[in-house]
């Protein structure tokens, strides 16, 4: 029985997890080093100096964040005011509690002994 709980486990978050598309397309080397210019948004909010005063607080200068902006795809800076910081964090904090569950009901660990 728990030979085949185990499988089923296995199987379930092997197959139940969403797996992401993977996009590949020829870059060339110019275009690799001289990076797109930003969107006039994303540079007029790059440049304002409680910006970039907190980029200096977290240790980012400036000029790394821009290159890596710079680097982003058109439907990814399209997406930029969709996305809230720090998205999905209760998603994998749920997904931790459920696998300790289920490896605790498997017998694998005894987390939930003390509790």
């Amino acid at each position: 029985m728990r030979r085949l709980l185990s499988v089923l486990v296995s199987l379930s978050l092997l197959f139940g997890t969403g797996l992401q598309p993977v996009r590949a397309a020829l870059v060339s080397t110019e275009a690799a080093l001289a990076g797109a210019p930003l969107p006039p948004r994303v540079d007029a909010t790059l440049q304002r100096a409680d910006v970039q005063a907190r980029l200096q607080q977290l240790g980012v200068s400036p000029e790394l964040a821009r290159q890596r902006i710079a680097r982003l795809s058109d439907a990814e800076l399209a997406r930029l005011d969709q996305l809230p910081a720090g998205a999905g964090v209760i998603e994998v904090v749920g997904l931790v509690f459920i696998v300790l569950i289920i490896l605790e009901l498997v017998g694998v660990t005894d987390i939930f002994t003390r509790i």
